[in-house]
């Protein structure tokens, strides 16, 4: 406010200064006069503008204060859609080094299956041979008429119930090995020759 008067007083003197009165005499004649021509509530008018003048300075300042930096703010916050368009050869390029990175790791995870495979094939084959074993010693034993004990019974029914246990562990490992050939064989055309 403070700013604001002093402004105002500074552009006042400033102005070239009008006519003291608008009386053509002098304004000693008409200042003890009860009847005047300006309403009385003119003062209050004046009061009334000067403070409506320094709410819009202030105003106009808080306005200038806040958007001051709204050039600058539009260059920072502007955005610009960019698309990179890339050939095929790149595409190409990214796909065999992606490729040749891959590619070892999914090499001895397939190796690992298969060695793990031939483990249970093995064990597999054993195993059915003792069965075997197994189912022939009751027959002959009964054929000769001695009882088997409850020790060889248990004992085949623990092997058989071992013998399912990795035949379903190999199916497993099967479809393992199938479900990774496969999803290799799709990025990797030269799997497929190794096949």
């Amino acid at each position: 406010m403070r700013g604001y008067r002093q402004s105002q007083a500074i552009r006042n003197s400033l102005r070239p200064r009008g006519r003291e009165s608008i009386f053509v005499g002098s304004a000693d004649n008409y200042r003890s006069d009860d009847a005047s021509t300006f309403s009385p509530s003119l003062r209050e008018c004046v009061l009334a503008m000067e403070d409506c003048c320094e709410e819009a300075y202030e105003a106009q300042q808080q306005l200038r204060n806040g958007t001051y930096d709204l050039p600058r703010m539009a260059r920072v916050l502007d955005n610009e859609r960019v698309f990179l368009l890339v050939g095929e050869d790149v595409v190409r390029r990214y796909k065999t080094e992606l490729g040749s990175e891959i590619d070892p790791q999914i090499n001895e995870l397939i190796s690992r299956a298969e060695k793990g495979m031939k483990a249970l094939q093995m064990k597999e084959s054993i195993l059915k041979a003792k069965v075997d074993t197994a189912q022939s010693r009751p027959s002959s034993r009964a054929t000769t008429g001695r009882p088997s004990s409850k020790m060889e019974s248990r004992r085949l029914q623990m092997l058989t119930k071992q013998r399912e246990r990795l035949e379903q562990q190999l199916a497993q490992l099967e479809t393992q090995v199938l479900q990774l050939a496969s999803t290799y064989q799709m990025r990797s055309p030269s799997f497929s020759r190794m096949l």
